[in-house]
């Protein structure tokens, strides 16, 4: 026992948790059936990467390998499975899911896991509009399968039948924050000080504070509170400094095709419209991986073979889903612990 705690796996403690984590099963056997029947392939990919992804905050657990040669190789635990769904992709798949196991290091909390459960699914040649309606159809799903008529998480409840709120994030920002966000954009990059001007009365901005910071912060204190409360909100046309793995909007550069969906203040999904010119990754990727190593002092390595497999890959939108948040919505659970079998037991103060 630690801290006079019980362990995960005593029968008390596991008695309480017995009824989310049956119904977790039932929920993924109906999401299954779901993409079944729309015409999906369920795929496993490989956890082990040359690469975790290249983004700026995640960061991933790393080990080493030892094949045939004595030298050992590094390669890290996935963040998403999104680099090996793509290669799928470039081979010609057309329409795949994958429930799959995926790791997030320095994320701990009720609502993170350092281990967890991602469901992201893809399809090709159809645009993001497709898969954000999807997005809503699996949450619908997983309540109906967990017989719960409403989502709810600490005094907020959400309605995953109604039709959802749709708002670009330029319309939330000056909603619930006051901020016209777009002037601050400009030819894919943003302008720190424009936005810092404006954003200036509502959050408390450092000095070595970064456009994307900024950005940041607004959304978390006054936007995403009010996201999905009483129907789910389909957030989307994020600013193209935040575009991540997405194309921008033909029609207006300032934005890009990545939308977020959200049920009680909470993310459960991050869907794109996906980029597949390498050339332009490759830009973002060694951008993010500069700014990595200036605040973290690492940087990981580019996948050199998903950046060749986007010649060949089609264009397509893809969402990942954050399955654990949602069965804890579903099934009416206070914390993430709760909806996973074998909840991860380690001391944090160490």
């Amino acid at each position: 026992m630690k801290g006079g705690i019980s362990p995960w796996w005593a029968k008390d403690r596991f008695a309480d948790r017995r009824p989310f984590v049956q119904k977790r099963a039932v929920i993924a056997g109906r999401l299954r059936q779901l993409f079944a029947d729309s015409g999906f392939t369920e795929v496993e990919t490989g956890i082990l990467q040359v690469s975790p992804g290249n983004e700026t905050h995640l960061h991933a657990p790393r080990t080493e390998i030892h094949g045939a040669s004595p030298a050992a190789v590094s390669r890290y635990l996935r963040t998403s499975p999104d680099f090996s769904a793509k290669k799928l992709l470039a081979a010609g798949e057309k329409q795949i899911f994958e429930f799959a196991r995926v790791f997030r290091d320095r994320e701990r909390s009720v609502l993170h896991l350092t281990e967890f459960t991602m469901l992201e699914w893809y399809r090709a040649d159809e645009p993001y509009s497709s898969v954000m309606a999807d997005a809503v159809a699996v949450a619908a799903a997983a309540a109906d399968a967990a017989g719960a008529r409403q989502f709810a998480f600490r005094g907020r409840v959400a309605d995953p039948f109604a039709e959802p709120e749709r708002l670009t994030v330029a319309d939330a920002f000056m909603r619930f924050a006051g901020i016209d966000l777009l002037p601050s954009i400009a030819d894919g990059a943003g302008d720190r000080d424009r936005l810092a001007a404006s954003a200036g009365q509502r959050i408390r901005i450092a000095d070595d504070d970064s456009w994307s910071d900024i950005f940041a912060k607004v959304l978390v204190e006054h936007v995403e509170p009010n996201l999905g409360n009483g129907r789910l909100t389909l957030l989307y046309e994020y600013p193209a400094p935040e575009a991540a793995l997405a194309r921008l909007k033909p029609a207006d550069s300032r934005v890009a095709e990545r939308f977020e969906l959200y049920a009680c203040g909470v993310e459960l999904a991050n869907g794109f419209g996906e980029l597949t010119d390498a050339g332009a990754l490759r830009r973002r990727f060694s951008h993010a991986m500069d700014e990595k190593f200036a605040r973290y002092g690492e940087r990981y390595p580019i996948d050199e073979d998903f950046l060749a497999a986007m010649g060949s890959m089609p264009q397509a939108s893809g969402v990942a889903l954050g399955f654990d948040r949602l069965v804890m919505l579903a099934v009416g659970a206070t914390s993430i612990d709760q909806v996973v079998w074998a909840p991860q037991d380690f001391d944090e103060t160490r």
